[in-house]
């Protein structure tokens, strides 16, 4: 029975492997005001949208999550995707309205989902996400698959709070973190 519940276990909180299908990932960069913004897309749909304050630092993050596919630098190819990505920035309004191609383990991606939910704006605790997943207990393990998050934005991570209403870790700085919720508060 031991083994049974540890091989369960295993399998969800195993990354789903590369996609035999993608070819390559595709990316653009560029500057905004919260610091560099790097877009992926992979066949599937957009597969990250990193923070940083250097290119390098943003293309070297891309290729440690992605290392077993080739990537390709074009910013032409991703101009809609990084163009809606700088406007949401700017301004934002509505969700980001693109395909994503979501990858992690079966726990991480219900996180992921129920995160897309979140309306422009509102703001959720830890508890609420792990309440709306089905796993009340998962605080802290709904807290671990937000900052593992690599789709900002379109997975919006940055709408989720301490209990208390504090800002709580975000993988790319508070300081963003601030910035986008007050932007969305308003719009």
């Amino acid at each position: 029975m031991q083994l049974i519940a540890h091989q369960t276990a295993a399998r969800l909180l195993s990354p789903k492997p590369p996609r035999a299908s993608d070819r390559n990932i595709t990316y653009a960069m560029a500057m905004t005001d919260l610091g560099r913004v790097l877009v992926a897309r992979s066949d599937a749909g957009i597969c990250a949208i990193l923070f940083g304050d250097s290119g390098d630092d943003l293309a070297a993050d891309l290729k440690r999550r992605f290392s077993d596919t080739p990537l390709k630098a074009d910013n032409a190819a991703l101009h809609s995707e990084l163009s809606k990505v700088l406007n949401f920035i700017g301004a934002p309004s509505d969700k980001l309205d693109f395909a994503v191609d979501m990858r992690g383990t079966p726990f991480q991606c219900r996180v992921w989902t129920a995160l897309r939910a979140i309306p422009v704006g509102v703001t959720i605790t830890y508890a609420e996400l792990a309440k709306r997943i089905g796993a009340p207990r998962a605080v802290r393990a709904v807290a671990g698959a937000c900052a593992a998050n690599p789709v900002a934005l379109a997975i919006p991570c940055h709408r989720v709070v301490r209990s208390d209403g504090g800002l709580a870790g975000y993988r790319w700085g508070l300081e963003r973190k601030r910035a986008l919720r007050d932007r969305e508060a308003q719009r």
